[in-house]
């Protein structure tokens, strides 16, 4: 028997079936060790060493592979073809070399680039070492990740209260973001005017040109620059006459992209399919470790994490089959394409991600797929055979037209392009990222010296625009150019960003938080080569190093933390006002942005002499007046947030600003709107418990005004009446958001429901769907996804959305998901394992302290008179400790002095 080991269950129950009887096939379910998160994980005064421990479902999975290799004839490490992979089977090897069961038994490592038979039994004849290099280079990462994090962050929460975790790769793109924001901000729009001639052959055909000279000289884009030229050239344009100077055509070809690697599925995926990094990932490993097709397991794509964009010949050949098949021989080029990366630090050693059969169409496997499954494999086989077939045939058609008017000389311009040949465009053109289509239509046939008719002039203004905001598809894209990261950290590393509140998405695109602004000045203002593009390049570059055994991986840790430890303790040094100083200066363009009308920006709108600037208090920032206490206006810190005369201040953490909005008609008290720590909301009236009401996702505080107050402070409001019970259905806004409610029943509103205007038709069909089990919302439970009946027990099992994260559960027993399982992809098999192994670990810790707690609770029961004296002695014990509280900062006083 050979113990085979992978990383998922899916891909073990695959490569089980292939294999057959003599392989027991385990799967690892990803890491099963890591660094603790605590400090002296990564000791560097011990030459970086690195402390590992086994994690709580590791230690079950080691144990199980510990038990299956007792008698085994080898082990084989099958783990992914990547760093990740090569020290998941190193984690596995060292853990089993400390239970001491590995002896003599010999260890093969075996990678594969797709789950299919033939690919795994290939490599199971191809054995060899643990790649040592690629696992250096893996501790190097963990190392530097760790290092930045927990000696970076604790200087983030003193420095700013309320920031979060800085990372190493996630600081640089978090920059990446603010600088492009900053960038919009600072934006100047210039005008500049086009002037377009509606032109007539001879024919009657009809065309557009462009003035692009007059009197000898080029007219670029920006050369006309207000209405006073533009109406000049207008004028002489509409006394002119027309005729065509110059036809050139000229034959041009298109050629194909390659196929994907995992930045462009990603950019692809996003713009094609709306999916988000994360999103395309989890579908892709889907896809890989293998799907139902017919009652057959079958791995659909080639390896998810890859640089290279070349593939295998035998899968040239077999798009090339297809092509010539389903589109004809003309779409076959006379030789296969070969492509190579222009990424930067790129990593060739995989194929680029494509279909395991070429031959296996889209229409063909689509009823066995969810449809987001289906869409992205559909993606990916036609990216595929699209990079081996014919070139577009083009032909771009140039006419230059020249304007007479008197003794003047005006230059037009028509362009045109036509497809004689689509080649690869009849399957696959590649979306574009804030870029217009530049392919035009037909000029009609002309020739030169041939009169042009003028039917209209048309003189039209227009600013330039600053650059857009990165969706998170050129991010991706920009962080890939600048070899930022590596295609395994891309959907992390924006996740992250996403959960630290430090970007939110609107409109698909990435917008920074005001937290994500901070931490961003502090860390250019004070750690400014750590952020820099060409200094986290540079260390990739050095890992990618040390992986081809060119340097050693400690020397690499040794130079960073001589000078990173050195820029830390600066830090310790910084007094408040000069973290102020700094993040005033480099954020002042977001906080304190120009008017307009030339009046200081930074003056206090209350006093009118004070001057504003950042201020850092208990829960964060917020803006602040110069005069306080005298003045207490305070704001937050982006200029459209609430503006009004606040109570705060940086002592008492800077409780936010209030906007008066009006009178309530019916009570006669003020309305107002505040921002809070939780975000702004609206207020009736003063007193201990006034009305108050948050905004709805979506809304900004410059969109209420009176009326939208009222409405939102008139919450919970009666919308409709139950159709069966009679009993009101009642919308209102809690702290999950929107939602509807009838009785005990919750339903959530989705996400384009109003909270303020929704109808009693919506609301009844929520609250009906929630009641037949359906829809989302909040009753007793997330009912869940259903994966089917346990074939042990017979129960069915779920997976659901817990507290913790995703879960699955039989109704007894519950297993949390691991990180790098999906809940939109988890299957039964799958979860019948996460189960077997919490059953087996017995219960939890808490669970059983919780079932401990009452039997301890009747042991240690004191007699009355015990606590009669308790009760006598607290106010004594709580005068000592305000005493002692008191004299605490006297003697820390003392102790600095």
């Amino acid at each position: 028997m050979k113990v085979l080991v992978v990383e998922s269950p899916a891909k073990a129950k695959t490569i089980n079936k292939y294999l057959g009887k003599d392989y027991e096939v385990l799967a690892s379910f990803g890491h099963i060790r890591d660094l603790p998160a605590k400090d002296g994980s990564v000791d560097p005064e011990a030459d970086f060493r690195m402390i590992w421990t086994l994690e709580d479902r590791g230690s079950k999975r080691v144990s199980e592979i510990a038990k299956a290799i007792k008698g085994a004839e080898k082990l084989i490490l099958a783990t992914d073809p990547d760093r990740e992979g090569e020290a998941i089977s190193w984690h596995v090897v060292e853990a089993l070399r400390e239970k001491r069961v590995l002896k003599d038994l010999p260890v093969e490592r075996v990678t594969f680039n797709a789950i299919t038979k033939d690919a795994v039994q290939t490599a199971l004849r191809q054995p060899r070492e643990i790649d040592q290099a690629l696992v250096d280079a893996y501790l190097a990462r963990r190392a530097l990740d760790y290092l930045v994090g927990f000696t970076l962050s604790p200087v983030l929460w003193r420095k700013l209260p309320g920031a979060r975790s800085a990372g190493r790769v996630q600081s640089v793109a978090l920059r990446l973001v603010c600088d492009r924001e900053l960038e919009i901000e600072t934006f100047k729009p210039r005008e500049y005017w086009s002037l377009i001639a509606t032109l007539a052959t001879k024919d009657g055909a009809v065309f557009d040109a462009r003035l692009v000279g007059a009197d000898g000289k080029k007219i670029q884009r920006l050369d006309i620059g207000n209405g006073k030229d533009a109406e000049a050239f207008k004028k002489d344009l509409e006394l002119a006459t027309f005729s065509v100077a110059n036809i050139e055509a000229k034959p041009a070809k298109r050629h194909p992209y390659p196929p994907f690697t995992t930045s462009t599925l990603q950019q692809e995926a996003s713009r094609k399919l709306g999916l988000a990094p994360a999103q395309t990932m989890r579908i892709a490993q889907r896809l890989y470790e293998g799907v139902d097709i017919g009652g057959e397991t079958v791995g659909l794509i080639t390896y998810m994490r890859t640089d290279g964009v070349d593939m295998a010949p035998e899968a040239v050949q077999s798009a090339r089959r297809v092509i010539g098949k389903e589109y004809g021989d003309r779409y076959v080029p006379g030789a296969p394409r070969k492509y190579s990366t222009k990424a930067k630090n790129a990593q060739e050693a995989h194929e680029a991600i494509r279909p395991t059969d070429m031959s296996r169409l889209p229409k063909h496997v689509s009823k066995y797929l969810e449809p987001e499954q289906a869409r992205l494999y559909d993606l990916i086989w036609t990216r595929t055979i699209a990079s081996q077939m014919e070139s577009a045939e083009l032909e771009r058609t140039t006419a230059d037209i020249t304007a007479q008017v008197g003794p003047r000389k005006l230059d037009l311009r028509a362009t045109g392009q036509v497809i004689k040949f689509d080649g690869f465009l009849t399957l696959y053109n590649e979306s574009k990222d804030d870029e217009a289509d530049e392919d035009e239509g037909r000029l009609p046939p002309m020739k030169a010296g041939d009169p042009l008719e003028r039917r209209r002039i048309n003189a039209s203004q227009h600013f330039t625009e600053p650059p857009p905001r990165y969706s998170e598809a050129s991010l991706v894209k920009r962080m890939e150019e600048l070899g930022i990261g590596r295609p395994s950290t891309y959907a992390a590393v924006l996740q992250t960003l996403r959960d630290r509140e430090y970007v939110k998405i609107e409109k698909k695109r990435l917008v920074p938080e005001d937290k994500g602004r901070i931490v961003t000045a502090f860390l250019e203002s004070f750690f400014r080569r750590y952020v820099e593009y060409d200094f986290t390049a540079d260390l990739e570059e050095q890992l990618d190093r040390i992986s081809n055994s060119e340097i050693d991986w400690k020397q690499v840790l040794r130079d960073f933390w001589r000078d990173f430890s050195a820029a830390i303790g600066e830090t310790k040094e910084l007094r408040m006002t000069e973290v102020l100083d700094a993040l005033n200066d480099l954020l002042g363009p977001h906080i304190f942005p120009d008017k307009g009308d030339g009046s200081n920006p930074r003056t206090c709108p209350t006093c009118g002499t004070g001057q504003l600037s950042l201020k850092l208090g208990k829960f964060g920032s917020f803006i602040g007046c110069s005069n306080y206490p005298e003045c207490k206006y305070t704001r937050q810190l982006a200029a459209s947030g609430v503006e009004g005369e606040g109570d705060g201040s940086s002592e008492n953490g800077g409780q936010p600003g209030v906007k008066v909005l009006g009178t309530d008609p019916e009570t006669g008290l003020e309305v107002t709107l505040r921002d809070g720590r939780f975000g702004p909301f609206v207020q009736l009236g003063e007193g201990e418990k006034p009305k108050r009401s948050s905004l709805p996702k979506g809304m900004t505080p410059a969109q209420v005004d009176l009326e939208k107050a009222l409405k939102l402070l008139a919450l919970p409001r009666q919308v409709a009446t139950h159709p069966e019970s009679g009993e009101p259905i009642l919308v209102s806004i809690g702290r999950y958001g929107p939602y509807v409610q009838h009785g005990k029943v919750y339903a959530n509103l989705g996400p384009g429901d109003d909270v303020l205007e929704i109808g009693a038709n919506r609301a009844i069909d929520l609250i009906v769907t929630k009641e037949s089990g359906g829809g989302g919302g909040r009753r007793a439970a997330d009912p869940g996804r259903p994966l089917g009946d346990d074939p042990e027990s017979g129960k069915p099992i779920v997976v659901k959305a817990g507290r913790f994260g995703p879960y699955v559960t039989d109704g007894e027993t519950n297993a949390t998901l691991p990180r790098a399982m999906a809940a939109e992809a988890v299957t039964l098999e799958e979860a019948v394992e996460l189960l077997k192994a919490r059953r087996a670990a017995g219960p939890s810790k808490k669970a059983a302290r919780g079932r401990k707690a009452p039997a301890k609770k009747a042991a240690t029961k004191a007699p009355a008179a015990k606590k009669t004296a308790a009760k006598k002695a607290a106010p004594k014990k709580a005068a000592a400790k305000k005493t002692a509280a008191k004299k605490a900062p006297a003697k820390k006083a003392a102790k600095a002095g």
